[in-house]
C-alpha cells in the first residue's frame, strides 16, 4: 500500500522499520518538530525523524495540520492509508478523511481501557494483569473508533514502564503489519460503552513516594513510572530517583529502612532493587549503598 506515517517518539519506531519491510511504500513521514535536547540545547530530530532519514524517507514536521496548506499538502501525497502512533498532534477531519481508506491508530492498551496520553504508564501503576495493543480506525474523538485487530499480553509481576514499553512498540509494529495484509477481511468492532478509562498524562507531582501507602501501591508506582519521570524520595536533602522495585515482607513504620533499601509501607514493605542519585547513572542497590548510607527513616 502507499502509506503516510505519523509517529515521533522511540515507541513509533519499530512500527516505520516494520512498514518498509513488509514492502509498504512509504510515502512521507510526519513527526514532531525538532526539539532542543542536551546541554547545548541544540535541536535534536525525534527518534522517528532520524530513522525515516537514515531509510531515505522524505520527512515533513509542520507544528500544526489545522491550515489549508498542511491540509493540501497531505492530500495530495494520495495515501491509500495513513498509519499513526503517538504522533502528538490532533488531525483534522479532512486528514482523516484524505487517505482512501482511511487512517489507523496504534494504541498501547486494550481499547476501550486506557483511552489517552500515558496507557502504559497507567496500566502498572493500576495494577492491571494484561494490556496489548489494538489497531483502531481513527476518528474526531480521542482514541473512539472501531476496533480492527486486537493483541493482548501478560504485564510481568516485577515489569517496568520501559520494559513494557519496549515488548508494546514490537507488538504493535508486528500487529499493523497483519492487519494492512488483512484489511479487507478486518471486520471494525465498536467500542464497548462500559469500561471506559482515561490515562491522563503523567504529571510530575505523582512522582513523590508516599510510604504511608501500601506496599503494592508504592511498588507500582516505582514501576509504574521507570524510567520517566521517575519515583523518588528525599534522603538527606537528595533526591533519589527509583527505578525498579519489588514487594517483600517486612514491617515497620512507614518509611523505616529495614536495611538495605527496603522500606516499610503503610502495608508491608517494598525493597529497592535500583535507583539513581542526582547527577549520577542508575545504579542496582548494592553498588548504590555502597557510597551512600541511608538514615534510619525516609520521610
Amino acid at each position: 500500500m502507499k502509506v503516510v506515517f505519523m509517529g515521533t517518539p522511540d515507541f513509533s519506531v519499530p512500527v516505520l522499520e516494520a512498514l518498509v519491510e513488509a514492502g509498504h511504500e512509504v510515502l512521507c513521514v510526519y513527526c514532531q518538530p525538532p526539539r532542543p535536547a542536551g546541554r547545548g540545547k541544540k535541536d535534536r530530530p525525534s527518534p522517528v525523524q532520524a530513522k525515516a532519514e537514515e531509510l531515505g524517507l522524505p520527512v515533513r514536521f509542520p507544528k500544526s495540520l489545522k491550515g489549508e496548506a498542511e491540509k493540501a499538502e497531505f492530500a495530495a501525497l494520495e495515501p491509500d492509508i495513513a498509519v499513526v502512533v503517538a504522533y502528538g498532534l490532533i488531525l483534522p477531519q479532512a486528514v482523516l478523511d484524505a487517505p482512501a481508506k482511511g487512517c489507523l491508530n496504534i494504541h498501547a492498551s486494550l481499547l476501550p481501557r486506557w483511552r489517552g496520553a500515558a496507557p502504559i504508564h497507567r496500566a502498572i501503576m493500576a495494577g492491571d494483569k494484561e494490556t496489548g495493543v489494538c489497531i483502531m480506525q481513527m476518528e474526531a474523538g480521542l482514541d473512539t473508533g472501531p476496533v480492527l485487530l486486537r493483541k493482548a499480553l501478560s504485564i510481568g509481576a516485577e515489569e517496568t514502564t520501559a520494559e513494557l514499553h519496549d515488548r508494546l512498540s514490537t507488538l504493535g509494529a508486528a500487529a499493523i503489519v497483519e492487519a494492512l495484509a488483512n484489511l479487507d477481511e478486518l471486520e471494525p468492532v465498536p467500542q464497548p460503552e462500559e469500561g471506559v478509562t482515561y490515562a491522563k498524562k503523567i504529571d510530575k507531582s505523582e512522582a513523590r513516594v508516599d510510604w504511608s501507602k501500601t506496599a503494592v501501591e508504592v511498588d507500582r508506582l516505582i514501576r509504574g513510572l521507570s524510567p520517566f519521570p521517575g519515583a523518588w524520595c528525599e534522603v538527606e536533602g537528595e533526591r533519589l530517583k527509583l527505578l525498579r522495585s519489588r514487594v517483600v515482607e517486612g514491617k515497620g513504620a512507614a518509611g523505616q529502612v529495614l536495611g538495605g533499601l527496603r522500606i516499610a509501607c503503610g502495608d508491608g514493605a517494598v525493597e529497592v532493587l535500583q535507583a539513581q542519585r542526582q547527577g549520577k547513572r542508575p545504579m542496582e542497590a548494592e553498588e548504590l549503598l555502597r557510597g551512600f548510607a541511608l538514615p534510619k527513616q525516609l520521610s
